[in-house]
């Protein structure tokens, strides 16, 4: 019905009649102003409860019904700028004691405050505020202009002195109505901060006088300023819920205003303002230069086409007339190549309309006085305010309070990133200002950090990481902008922190990046943001280069600093094989103290410390991705400034020139930029500093392309292309790279001087160095000593420098501790890969820097005496002058083994660390164990139901017993503890005497076993012989037997098994002595097949039989072993037992007929097997 009337030329009814009519009725009842006196408003006879009616509208019509009627209606009836503000100016001229007046203020405030409130363009519109939102818009700045008028004296005063009755209320007695008025006051400011002239309307009257100058010089002439910087010290204090109001209205203020503009004098602006101009003259007299070139001469009024016929016989059309020239065939192909266009597929996205008030990527310029005015707010804002307001608005984010919205953590990152940046700013203003007049800053003591501590601290790099992966994960560019900036501004803090004359700052300022750059995470976050920009936006790609590059400078100066740094790495540790992961819920009580230190073990697993390499972590920027992001925002190079493109140049100088893979760059459209840069139309003027510098590096690069292409032609296909992994060092180097192997990296097993051999240093020292120089690597020898040598002497220039400054009698000082360096790659593989290098150097004192033992750790000499230094080379040098003759008879390197070390189970790691004992007090030892205790099995699950009962009876028996008890029960296990294993006889302590054993000796005793077994086997043959009739006599009758045997044999054989038990108890024997028995026999008599049985061992043999559940056993297994039992059926009669089972087992295997009947299973135990006698 709109569109046809429309079409029609009729007007439209955008809002109801009656709706209207209502509304100006109460706007008319209101008020006016008088016939006689012109200038005067005066009120209505009702005009509090025209008011109340007015907001009752407002609430129940537009918020309720999702419209803008009402809105609308009191827009076009003017009731702001002819009502409300002539009212509250009557109120603060005269009736500020008048009690009546005073609602009425307040009601007028409760009705501005809505009607101000800013209408964005948001993607749930609906057709009603598609139709009132531009009107409104326009307006909402008719109202900034009317509050902001100079004419309307006071209005923000008025609105101020509203509310400072709830504010001289003490927090603990403010009612909800208190806190409402001041959440009231608070929005209408920031209400008129936001309102903004929209760019794609059309605005009445001076731009100037809604602009950001005008709102930031009201602010200060009406005591705003001074209010918020009250509130925002009293933070916590005296107010709790304006704080995120107050963020807002700070945000609105500030965004977009340059900070380096802002803290500097009048002189010093109109110097940038004139440079300023400058470079625009001459950007515009570029563009005339080149339009010139093309521009049509005076009698030129007729056209040109012409064709070009190309080599594929293709016809292509150019017009214009600068194409006839002879000169000017570039022109033409020039031409000819801007009328290409590729209309690139755009994919289906859903477009996200961002709200225009956040956004601060656009600059906002300020007047001189505005400038002046912010400034002066700024500066008394971080000496007073800054703390206590940033440390509250942080954890109110922290816990999702219910005011804090979305946009609230944006602007909280930004505001800290300006406000730091203006925190240099000013100090570096206050240090010129100290170096203009520097008598006056004689007795000035230097400016500390302290007044923006507050977001300085633990809890705020915790948050702002939580923050950045949590909006790199979820694509939130806009919040992620925010965050980069803060980060940024926070490291240029540090920076300026470690730069302090201040120790106190240095210090802190080094304890913070030891934290930030500890986190191997944080590096990866950085790179991993640098390579995922795609089309974010030139904010985005602006905050993401500035970050890596200064995160990579800071990180590269700190690591120069500290040689030694670690990162600590974070990776996924390996899953457990499910039968390590699972576990019965009954475990024995030996195993459940190890559960403290199986977490150690986890933790260690996950989270590594390793020494950090600088190289190593550069090298990984260097990949097409980051070089893509770069040429991006380089492509803005018009635009850019001189410390933007400084940045850039910088990165790629680093790819090209530092990490040697200018391959990267090799490409053609980024060869056309960079050429572009320096020798295109629209070049880089060459009156800018940093042109010199790029000129240079365009220069380099270009001429080193050039060479790759001469030694490589195929080049010249790969300039079209981006560069992979795979193919990148063999473009830069001309050869593949040599990958080493996984067994590579691994280092070498360490080596011992036996003890036999050696038991002093020296005699230790000697045998290794002879050794080396038996394999030909006295080089090596000799470099040790160089290092020992300079080691020495830089101990000895420190003890000197201690005699010369401190006093003659102070003692010679340690050596400061020296890496050690290789001389080459071949010395560099030989720390690694060399075991009796390793061992020298071990033997010498070095050490190895860090945990991690891979082919790039470096190695230290620690902080030794001179003498020490001295003594060991002298030993070192000794050997070397007179190394061991072949006369001697004894090879130094027989003289060395492989060290024995501990095993890597979780016993052996917790047998180190003392977790104590909750119950019984500490178990400590004096002497310690004699030996390290055995290896723990694990549980058997027969054994399982018989030690839970003996559990819970000993937990009874426990509960009765006293503390004297206990402790008496402790002492007599720890004694019968140490009794078992004294009488051990350990293998870690036999070996060193057999080393010692006589050769000669040894090949005799050797000797005579051998023929003691010859003639013990000899003579067992023989028995064998003897004995073969007997037993197939034996095993034919056995067979006859079994033919006749019935299904009831089972029972006269479990009747049997049970007497034979019971006998067994009566003479004092246990079911495991009778298995271990019969286990001896089955080994004996299973030589013949050893081969098919090994690899059927079952883990739980020589256990008793203590529970009916089901095992599950191999048949395959069962059935050898029968067939062994039935070759030792005539061993002994008390086996008969054991045989007769066996006969029956291996019947039901070898049965075919399935029609008898089956009988239930039966276990049977055979040499330490539980087997079924139904087994198939």
């Amino acid at each position: 019905m709109d569109v046809e009337a429309a079409l029609l030329g009729q007007n439209v009814q955008v809002v109801d009649p009656e709706v209207r009519a209502h509304v100006y009725i109460l706007v008319t009842a209101l008020g006016g102003f008088n016939g006689e006196d012109a200038g005067r408003y005066v009120l209505g006879d009702d005009a509090l409860a025209c008011l109340r009616d007015i907001k009752k509208w407002l609430k129940l019509y537009d918020e309720k019904s999702n419209r803008m009627d009402v809105a609308r209606c009191l827009g076009e009836a003017n009731l702001v700028n002819g009502d409300l503000l002539p009212i509250l100016s009557l109120w603060w001229e005269s009736g500020q004691n008048s009690k009546h007046m005073s609602r009425i203020s307040l009601a007028c405030l409760e009705i501005l405050v809505p009607l101000t409130w800013p209408v964005e363009v948001h993607s749930q519109m609906t057709v009603n505020h598609h139709r009132h939102t531009p009107y409104l818009q326009q307006a909402q700045v008719l109202y900034k202009r009317g509050i902001l008028s100079k004419n309307m004296l006071g209005i923000l005063r008025a609105v101020i002195k509203i509310g400072l009755p709830s504010m001289a209320i003490p927090k603990s007695e403010r009612t909800a109505r208190d806190e409402g008025i001041l959440k009231l006051m608070l929005y209408l400011f920031r209400n008129i901060a936001i309102i903004s002239p929209s760019t794609r309307l059309a605005v009445e009257g001076d731009e100037e006088e809604t602009s950001r100058s005008a709102t930031i010089n009201a602010f200060h002439e009406q005591d705003v300023f001074a209010l918020l910087l009250t509130m925002c010290s009293n933070i916590g204090d005296d107010f709790n819920l304006v704080d995120i109001i107050i963020l807002e209205i700070l945000f609105h203020l500030v965004k977009g205003v340059d900070v380096e503009k802002l803290f500097i004098d009048d002189g010093q602006r109109n110097v940038k303002r004139v440079d300023e101009l400058g470079s625009l003259l001459q950007k515009e007299s570029g563009l005339k230069r080149e339009y010139a070139k093309n521009a049509p001469t005076r009698h030129g009024r007729f056209g040109t086409m012409v064709w070009v016929k190309r080599d594929d016989q293709k016809v292509s059309t150019v017009s214009g007339q600068d194409i006839l020239k002879d000169d000017h065939w570039q022109a033409t192909l020039l031409k000819m190549d801007q009328s290409k266009k590729w209309s690139k597929p755009q994919p289906q996205r859903r477009q996200d309309v961002e709200s225009s008030n956040n956004d601060f990527n656009l600059p906002t310029h300020l007047t001189s006085l505005a400038a002046e005015n912010l400034r002066t707010f700024v500066e008394e804002l971080l000496d007073s305010g800054f703390n206590p307001l940033f440390i509250h608005v942080r954890k109110a984010i922290e816990r999702e309070a219910d005011r804090v919205v979305d946009a609230n953590s944006r602007q909280f990152f930004y505001l800290v990133a300006w406000f730091l940046e203006a925190e240099r700013s000013r100090r570096s203003r206050r240090k010129q200002q100290r170096d203009r007049n520097p008598r006056a800053s004689k007795d000035i003591e230097p400016d500390s950090f302290a007044l923006v501590a507050g977001v300085l601290n633990q809890e705020t790099f915790i948050f702002l990481n939580r923050a950045m992966q949590y909006s790199f994960d979820n694509k939130d560019w806009q919040d992620l902008n925010a965050i980069m900036r803060c980060f940024t501004q926070i490291l240029l803090t540090i920076q300026e922190m470690a730069q302090s004359p201040l120790e106190e700052d240095r210090e802190i300022a080094e304890n913070i990046q030891n934290r930030i750059f500890y986190e191997e995470t944080t590096h990866d976050r950085v790179l991993s943001i640098l390579r995922g920009y795609k089309d974010q936006g030139f904010g985005y790609l602006d905050a993401c280069t500035e970050l890596s590059h200064v995160f990579l400078r800071m990180l590269e100066r700190y690591s120069k600093q500290n040689l030694d740094m670690q990162v600590r790495s974070r990776r996924r540790s390996k899953r457990q094989k499910p039968a390590e992961r699972s576990t019965d819920d009954n475990e024995n009580d030996n195993e459940d103290h190890d559960s403290e230190a199986e977490e150690l073990l986890e933790v260690a697993r996950v989270t590594k410390e390793r020494k950090f390499d600088f190289n190593r972590f550069s090298a990984r920027f260097c990949n097409q991705k980051s070089v893509d992001t770069f040429v991006a925002f380089t492509s803005f190079y018009r635009e850019l400034s001189e410390e933007q493109l400084k940045r850039a140049h910088r990165f790629f100088y680093r790819v090209a020139f530092k990490q040697e893979m200018s391959v990267l760059l090799f490409r053609m459209d980024i060869i056309y930029l960079f050429h572009g840069m320096i020798k295109g139309p629209s070049a880089l003027h060459s009156s800018k500093s940093i042109f010199n510098d790029w000129e240079e590096f365009v220069r380099q690069l270009i001429r080193r392309l050039i060479k790759k292409i001469e030694q490589h032609p195929a080049l010249i296909t790969e300039l079209l292309f981006s560069k992979i992994n795979s193919t990148l060092f063999y473009l830069e180097y001309g050869y593949e790279k040599q990958t080493t192997s996984s067994t590579d990296r691994k280092p070498p097993p360490e080596i011992e001087v036996k003890p036999s051999a050696a038991t002093t240093k020296s005699d230790k020292l000697g045998i290794v160095v002879a050794a080396l120089v038996k394999d030909g690597r006295g080089e090596l020898v000799r470099w040790v000593c160089d290092v020992l040598d300079s080691a020495a002497r830089s101990s000895w220039q420190k003890s000197r420098e201690n005699q010369q400054t401190e006093s003659p009698d102070a003692p010679p000082a340690p050596c400061p501790g020296i890496d050690v360096k290789p001389r080459d790659e071949s010395h560099r593989t030989a720390m690694f890969k060399n075991a009796r290098l390793r061992l020298l150097m071990s033997l010498a004192g070095f050490e190895k820097a860090g945990e991690e033992d891979v082919p790039e750790a470096s190695w230290i000499v620690p902080s030794l005496a001179e003498v020490d230094l001295r003594d060991t080379k002298s030993i070192i040098e000794k050997t070397l002058e007179k190394p061991p003759s072949e006369d001697d008879g004894i090879d130094p390197r027989k003289q060395l083994r492989r060290k024995r070390v501990a095993s890597s189970s979780v016993d052996h790691y917790s047998s180190d660390i003392d977790f104590g004992s909750d119950s019984e007090g500490e178990d400590n030892i004096p002497d310690g164990l004699l030996f390290p205790p055995n290896p723990r099995s694990k549980s058997n699950t027969l054994d399982e139901p018989k030690k839970n009962r003996r559990k819970r009876r000993q937990k009874d028996d426990d509960e009765s017993l006293d503390d004297t008890q206990l402790e008496e029960h402790r002492r007599n296990r720890q004694a019968n503890a140490l009794a078992r294993q004294a009488k051990i006889k350990s293998d870690l302590y036999i070996h060193a005497s057999d080393d010692d054993t006589d050769e000669d000796a040894d090949r005799d005793f050797f000797l005579q076993e051998e023929e003691r077994r010859k003639t013990q086997a000899e003579r067992i043959r023989l028995e064998l012989l003897a004995s073969v009739p007997d037993d197939a006599s034996k095993n034919a009758q056995s067979k006859k037997r079994r033919k006749r045997q019935s299904t009831g044999d089972d029972l006269e054989g479990l009747e049997m098994e049970g007497k034979k038990r019971r006998q067994m108890n009566a003479l004092g024997l246990s079911d495991d002595d009778s298995e271990d028995d019969i286990l001896m026999m089955d080994i004996v008599s299973s030589k013949s097949h050893e081969q098919t049985s090994a690899s059927h061992k079952n883990p739980g043999h020589g256990t008793p039989l203590t529970s009916d559940d089901d095992l599950d056993v191999d048949d395959n297994l069962a059935f050898h072993k029968s067939r062994d039992y039935e070759n030792l059926a005539p061993i002994d009669d008390n086996n008969g037992e054991v045989g007769h089972a066996s006969h029956k087992a291996a019947a039901a295997v070898g049965s075919d007929d399935d029609d008898e009947p089956v009988m239930s299973s039966r276990r049977r135990m055979k040499g330490g097997f539980v087997v079924d006698s139904d087994s198939e």
